[in-house]
C-alpha cells in the first residue's frame, strides 16, 4: 500500500499551496493532477491583493515578481455612460484577513499557463509524490470514511493510494464533490465567464479594467495586460441571467470590443485564438465543503467571487485553512466530519461578509443609474475614491456599499 498523511487532488492554486503549507506542517504528501504542467487555464489571470499577502507568507512574492506578467498598480471601473474611475492601490496598506499580516496593497496579472506551472514546481519540491497524468476515478472508502483515492497513471495501470484525509482541489467538475455526493450545478449560484487574449490593445498600462457597459448588460466587461503586449479581456454573467435573456456571449464580447468607447484601442489590436468559456461556482451560496475524511479546497468548493469572479484568493485561503484542519486532526488522530467541521467554520468565519456582499453587489450591474453615479463620482471625487480603495484593503468597512445612506450622500453631496 502506498500511504500518505494526505492526498491532493489537483495541482492548480489550491492544490500547490496546500501542498506548500503542508510540508511546513511537516506531513507527508502525495500531489496528483490529471494534466501535464504546464497547461493553460481559462481564466482571468488577476491576482489580487489577498493572493499576495499568501504568497508573502509562504516567501514566494519575490519570484512571482519577476514572473512573464504585468505588475496592477490601478483598477479602473467604467460605466453605463462610459466615465471612468481609476482607483490607485497604493493609498492604503492592505490588512490580511486569514494571516493577520498588513503588507503594501499590489496586485499582478499573471498568464495562468505560466503561474500554476511555477506554483506547482514549487509544490513538487516538497511532496513526497507527485504524479502528472493521473485521472482520480474514484474515493476509496471503509464505510462511511474516505481512506484515499483510485485512479489511471501515465501508463495506463490503476493505483491504489492511502491518507487518512483527501483534499479536493480539482476544479469546478471536481471529481471528489462527486464521489462524495455533494457537486451540484445550481444555475442561481454560478457564473458563466468567456476569456480571449488579443495582442496590441492600446494603453495597456499596469492597470486592470472592469467595465459595466450596456453592450454586456447585467455583466461586466475586463481588459487586463498581461506579458508580451497580450491582454486578456472578456465577460462574466450570471448563469441564470444568461438562461433568462438568452444571451450570446460571443456576440456580447464582440459588441463590447466594437463599441464607440473601445473600438479606436482595439483597432490595430488581433486576437491570439477564439473565445473560450468556463463555468465559476460562486459563493453566494454556502455549500458543504467537507466530510468523513475530505476537504474541498478552491473552486471545487465554489469560493469564488459573485462580484469580481476572482477565485484565486479564496482558493489560497481554503488551503491555508485545510491545512491547518490536517494538521490539527493528525495531532488527535481524528478524522471524521465533526472534527474536519473546524476547516468549514474557519474559513467561512474569515470570507463570508465579504462574499455576502459580493452577493448583493452582483445585481447592481442591472442598475444602471446607480453605476452611473457611484463610478462618476469616484471619478471626480478623490474621497469617493480613497473609500473605494479602502473597501479593497479592509482598511474601510465594506459594508457601506450595500448602505442606502452611503448612496443618497453620493447623490447630495
Amino acid at each position: 500500500m502506498e500511504t500518505y498523511d494526505l492526498i491532493i487532488v489537483g495541482g492548480g492554486p489550491a492544490g500547490a499551496t496546500a501542498a506548500l503549507y503542508a510540508h511546513r506542517q511537516g506531513l507527508k504528501c502525495l500531489l496528483v493532477d490529471k494534466e501535464r504542467f504546464p497547461r493553460d487555464k481559462i481564466c482571468g489571470d488577476a491576482i489580487s491583493g489577498k493572493s499576495v499577502a499568501i504568497l508573502h507568507e509562504l516567501g514566494l512574492v519575490d519570484e512571482v515578481r519577476t514572473l512573464p506578467g504585468a505588475p496592477v498598480g490601478h483598477i479602473v471601473f467604467g460605466s453605463p455612460n462610459h466615465t471612468t474611475a481609476s482607483i490607485p492601490l497604493d493609498r492604503y496598506p492592505l490588512n490580511d484577513l486569514i494571516t493577520g499580516n498588513t503588507l503594501p496593497m499590489e496586485g499582478f496579472v499573471i498568464r495562468r499557463e505560466v503561474f500554476d506551472h511555477f506554483l506547482f514546481e514549487k509544490a513538487r519540491e516538497v511532496c513526497a509524490d507527485c504524479y502528472e497524468d493521473f485521472s482520480v476515478e474514484k474515493l476509496l472508502w471503509d464505510k462511511d470514511q474516505v481512506i484515499g483515492i483510485s485512479g489511471t497513471d501515465t501508463d495506463g495501470q490503476t493505483r491504489e493510494l492511502y491518507a487518512p484525509v483527501v483534499l479536493g482541489c480539482d476544479g469546478y467538475r471536481s471529481i471528489v464533490a462527486r464521489q462524495a455526493g455533494l457537486y451540484k450545478l445550481e444555475s442561481k449560484h454560478w457564473m458563466v465567464a468567456l476569456r480571449q487574449y488579443w495582442q496590441g490593445v492600446e494603453g495597456m498600462t499596469g492597470k486592470i479594467e472592469l467595465h459595466f457597459i450596456d453592450e454586456v448588460k447585467p455583466g461586466y466587461f475586463w481588459i487586463f495586460p498581461t506579458d508580451d503586449g497580450r491582454a486578456n479581456i472578456g465577460i462574466g454573467m450570471g448563469h441564470d441571467e444568461i438562461k433568462k435573456r438568452k444571451a450570446d456571449l460571443k456576440s456580447m464580447l464582440q459588441n463590447a470590443i466594437t463599441s464607440p468607447s473601445f473600438q479606436a484601442r482595439f483597432a490595430n489590436a488581433q486576437p491570439l485564438e477564439k473565445p473560450i468559456g468556463w463555468n465559476l461556482p460562486v459563493g453566494s451560496k454556502r455549500r458543504t465543503i467537507h466530510g468523513n475524511g475530505f476537504m474541498l479546497l478552491g473552486d471545487a468548493a465554489g469560493l469564488i467571487d459573485p462580484f469580481t469572479g476572482e477565485g484565486i484568493g479564496n482558493a489560497f485561503y481554503s488551503a491555508r485553512a485545510a491545512i491547518d484542519m490536517a494538521a490539527e486532526a493528525h495531532l488527535v488522530g481524528d478524522f471524521s466530519a465533526r472534527t474536519l467541521h473546524s476547516y468549514e467554520s474557519r474559513l467561512w468565519k474569515v470570507i463570508s461578509s465579504e462574499l455576502r456582499l459580493s452577493t448583493q453587489l452582483h445585481g447592481l450591474g442591472n442598475w444602471g443609474t446607480l453605476m452611473n453615479m457611484v463610478i462618476g463620482k469616484a471619478s471626480r471625487n478623490k474621497e469617493v475614491s480613497d473609500l473605494l480603495c479602502g473597501m479593497m484593503a479592509n482598511a474601510v468597512p465594506r459594508t457601506q456599499l450595500i448602505n442606502p445612506l452611503f448612496y443618497l450622500k453620493l447623490l447630495f453631496d
